[in-house]
C-alpha cells in the first residue's frame, strides 16, 4: 500500500489530522516515510546537498571549534554527540581532522543518534573507529563535550497556524484530494507565541515547532557540561514573523527541485521549514543553558580559518589549478549561497565563559536572540 493511501485511510477512520501528524507520517512512517525509506536522499543522486557533502573543509572547521571547546573543558575525556548524521560524512571529516591532535583523539568518543536503520548502514560503511550508535540521547552516559546537530531541526514535524480573529491550526482532510481545514489552536500553540512575545497580524501563516522545544529541553537535561552547536537554515523571531514571511517557510525538495506542495510525492520528497533560533535560545536558557552567540555559517567558517586551510591544501597539491577551480565553486555554495542562509548557534552549560573562535565575527558574542 502506498503511504498516501495509508494516510487517507487514517483520515477516513479518525477524521481530519493535524498538519503536524501528516508531516510526521510523510517523513517518518516505518519503511515508507521519507527518512525511513532506503532511497538515496543526500548528494547528486538524492534530493539535496548538505555542507558536509560539498567539502571536507566544513567538517575540519567544526573540528577546530571542538578542539577549542576541549581545551576549555581542561582536556578531559570528551564526547561528541551528533544527531541524525546523514551519510556520516561530517563525522568522518571531524574525526579525520582530530587525528592531528593525538591527545584529544585518544580522549574523544563519537556518539551518533540515528533511528533510521538504512542510514545507519550507510554510515557504518566509512565509520570504523571511535563511533557508537544510539537510538536516544538518554542511552548515552555522562555527556561532557559537545552536542552537534547539522540540518536536523528543520525536519522536525511542525504545527501550521493561521491568525484569523483567533489563532487557528491547519488540519488535513481528504475529499477526492488532500484539503486543509482550520480548527482553533490548542493552548500550547498560543503559549509558544506568547512566550516569544510574538503577535501575528490577521492572515499571517507560519509554523510552530514544538518538537524543537522538547529537543532542546532533552539536550540540556542530558548534557552535563559542555556545548551545543546547532547549524541549520532559519532566523530569529524578528525575521521569521516579518510581513515578508506571511505565507510561512515550508518547502519541499524532490530531486534537487523545490516546491511548496507537501501533498505530492508523499514519502518521496523532503519537507522542511526554517527554524526559529530565538526559540532554541529562549527555551535553552529556560532549561539551564547560556547562549554564546549566533553567526551566519559563512562568518563561522571564515573565523575558524577555512580560507587558510583550503590554501594549504592547494599549495600541497600538484594539480592545484583544477582544485582551485573546484574550491571556488564549492565556496560559492558553502560561503555565499548556503553560508548566508544557514546560521550557527552555540550554547553552553557549566563551562567557564570564553570567546569561541567561531563566533569572533559576530557583532557580539552574546547577541540578544529575539
Amino acid at each position: 500500500m502506498l503511504l498516501s493511501e495509508i494516510i487517507i485511510e487514517r483520515i477516513k477512520k479518525e477524521g481530519p489530522i493535524s498538519f503536524r501528524d501528516f508531516m510526521e507520517m510523510a517523513l517518518y512512517y516505518p519503511e515508507l516515510g521519507y527518512y525511513n525509506s532506503a532511497q538515496n536522499k543526500i548528494g547528486a543522486d538524492g534530493d539535496f546537498y548538505t555542507s558536509a557533502n560539498l567539502t571536507a573543509a566544513f567538517g575540519a572547521m567544526i573540528a577546530r571549534q571542538i578542539e577549542e571547546m576541549w581545551l576549555n573543558l581542561e582536556k578531559k575525556p570528551f564526547k561528541i554527540v551528533e544527531y541524525g548524521a546523514g551519510t556520516g560524512l561530517l563525522c568522518h571529516d571531524i574525526l579525520d581532522y582530530l587525528k592531528n591532535n593525538n591527545s584529544l583523539y585518544k580522549n574523544v568518543t563519537y556518539c551518533i543518534i540515528e533511528k533510521s536503520a538504512s542510514m545507519r548502514e550507510i554510515q557504518k560503511k566509512h565509520l570504523h573507529e571511535k563511533v557508537n550508535w544510539y537510538n536516544s540521547i538518554q542511552d548515552i552516559p555522562e555527556i561532557n563535550g559537545c552536542i552537534l546537530s547539522n540540518e536536523l531541526i528543520d525536519n522536525f514535524s511542525i504545527h501550521q497556524v493561521i491568525m484569523e480573529k483567533e489563532l487557528k491550526e491547519v488540519f488535513v482532510d481528504y475529499k477526492e484530494e488532500f484539503i486543509e481545514i482550520l480548527k482553533p489552536a490548542k493552548k500550547e500553540l498560543t503559549d509558544y507565541l506568547t512566550a516569544l512575545k510574538v503577535q501575528l497580524p490577521e492572515g499571517f501563516r507560519t509554523e510552530i515547532n514544538l518538537e524543537a522545544v522538547s529537543w532542546i529541553k532533552e539536550v540540556s537535561q542530558y548534557l552535563q557540561k559542555g556545548y551545543v552547536i546547532t547549524i541549520d537554515y532559519g532566523s530569529l523571531s524578528s525575521e521569521l514573523y516579518n510581513s515578508r514571511r506571511s505565507f510561512g517557510t515550508l518547502l519541499c525538495y524532490y530531486k534537487h527541485h523545490k516546491n511548496d506542495n507537501p501533498y505530492q510525492f508523499i514519502g518521496q520528497q523532503d519537507i522542511t521549514t526554517h527554524i526559529n533560533f530565538s526559540a532554541i535560545s529562549h527555551w535553552g536558557s529556560q532549561f539551564g543553558m547560556d547562549s554564546c552567540g549566533i553567526v551566519d555559517q559563512a562568518q563561522f567558517l571564515l573565523a575558524l580559518g577555512i580560507k587558510e586551510y583550503q590554501n594549504s591544501i592547494l599549495n600541497n597539491n600538484s594539480n592545484n589549478l583544477a582544485l582551485a577551480m573546484q574550491e571556488s565553486l564549492i565556496n560559492y555554495r558553502l560561503l555565499i549561497d548556503m553560508g548566508m542562509k544557514f546560521k550557527v548557534l552555540i550554547q553552553q552549560k557549566g563551562v567557564p565563559e570564553y570567546q569561541l573562535s567561531g563566533l569572533k565575527l559576530s557583532n557580539s558574542s552574546r547577541t540578544v536572540l529575539s
